[in-house]
């Protein structure tokens, strides 16, 4: 007789990804194109949102519209909370110690400029170093050149090998005793490339120096723990993330946060304000003057709880096998030259095609509904390391398929006929 108060072990085998299923969330992808189905593989400049983030903007403006903060009536007091729940969401989405960490800002290339005036530009005098490199976009590239003219601080760039990976020798031999600032995104909009920031950030740590890193491509496509990466900043924009434009994070360690002046004056981050003087809010708030996005918050708070909901590490896995289908695609293309072939990178096929100019490529493959980056991708110098103009960018997210790489390899197929 069997015992009722025996317990069983139920294994349970991991439900299948279903990229079907995933993709009904997502209203924009069932447009056409020039009368063809959109194939959508320009993630890395924006992702699509999902119908959840669109109701969460659309919920906030019909029911709560309000400014947050100030009011006391109901309006404001529910704006406000759901305003600063969202701010809890990232803040346990990156792992971060205390909301006090999470400060909003438009995006990544905000947070950077944030940071190098508001800490760089109070910290660096004539002959300090910043250590950059040749992977980074424009926004992790100029405001450490602007910085460096300010201050007399000299910048230097880690190299890149012909794959498109750091050399991490040369970095080890360009860190000292000069060196107080590190910038370097997570993983490269431009090629792919997942950079070793763990071993990055200790080694600088090593000499003494702070790390920021630029993780814009990174959230969509992998978890992130900032206190296991020990990094003193990291950012990141809502856009990339699932979430609405015009939203962005900085995450920076409590103490360095306390220890930096206001980035920009204005309502909300003071205290008191007088004609001789005014006094600085607490963290975050500090850092957040006027009034901010607050949609964007709360849009960046429901995509938070969309990919959480998802799995990354299951969506990640996911991106990575549809990645090496792409590869594999590719690589029986004559003509095509692969662009970033680093051992560990993920979601972009980066590539040239023989005899067509990567403009042309995007507007051929345009015709066939099929949309792609081409250009620098604000990341000019890892052009000028290929000694290329520009490539075709495919950026996946884990909502594309097998077939939209059918797609796009037919329609690389029809440009190549076009031009021959």
């Amino acid at each position: 007789m069997n015992n009722p108060n025996t317990a069983k072990t139920i294994i349970k085998t991991p439900a299948p990804f279903d990229v079907e299923s995933i993709r009904k969330d997502f209203p924009i992808l069932n447009e056409q194109v020039h009368g063809k189905p959109l194939v959508y593989l320009d993630n890395a400049a924006t992702s699509q949102k999902p119908k959840q983030v669109i109701e969460s903007l659309d919920t906030y403006y019909r029911e709560t519209n309000s400014n947050i903060h100030r009011g006391v009536h109901t309006l404001s007091e529910k704006a406000t909370a759901i305003y600063e729940k969202a701010r809890g969401k990232v803040k346990d989405f990156i792992n971060a110690d205390s909301t006090k960490e999470i400060v909003f800002v438009r995006g990544a290339t905000e947070a950077i400029n944030l940071v190098a005036q508001s800490f760089g530009r109070n910290t660096l005098k004539p002959g300090d170093e910043i250590i950059i490199t040749e992977l980074e976009h424009h926004s992790n590239i100029v405001p450490w050149q602007i910085l460096s003219e300010q201050t007399g601080a000299t910048l230097r760039y880690i190299p890149i090998n012909d794959a498109g990976e750091l050399i991490l020798e040369e970095y080890e031999k360009l860190l000292g005793d000069k060196t107080r600032i590190v910038a370097v995104g997570h993983i490269s909009n431009a090629l792919g490339t997942i950079n070793p920031i763990k071993t990055i950030i200790d080694k600088a740590h090593a000499v003494g120096a702070k790390v920021i890193v630029d993780g814009a491509q990174a959230v969509p496509h992998t978890r992130v723990d900032v206190k296991e990466l020990d990094c003193d900043f990291y950012v990141f924009s809502g856009h990339k993330l699932f979430g609405p434009t015009g939203i962005g994070v900085l995450y920076g360690k409590e103490a360095i946060l306390e220890s930096m002046p206001p980035y920009q004056g204005g309502g909300d981050m003071i205290q008191m304000v007088t004609m001789e003087k005014s006094t600085y809010n607490t963290l975050p708030y500090k850092f957040e003057a006027g009034t901010p996005h607050i949609a964007g918050v709360i849009g960046l708070g429901a995509a938070i709880d969309y990919v959480s909901e998802l799995g990354l590490e299951v969506a990640a896995q996911y991106e990575i096998e549809l990645l090496d289908y792409a590869n594999e695609q590719a690589s029986q293309v004559t003509g095509l030259n692969f662009v970033g072939t680093a051992k560990n990178k993920t979601s972009i096929l980066s590539f040239t095609i023989d005899g067509i100019h990567p403009h042309d490529i995007g507007t051929i493959l345009d015709g066939e509904g099929v949309a792609i980056r081409a250009g620098h991708h604000c990341a000019m110098p890892v052009m000028e390391r290929f000694n290329i103009p520009a490539t075709a960018r495919a950026s996946f997210a884990f909502y594309n398929t097998r077939q939209e790489v059918d797609a796009l390899i037919q329609a690389i197929d029809k440009c190549q006929k076009v031009f021959n």
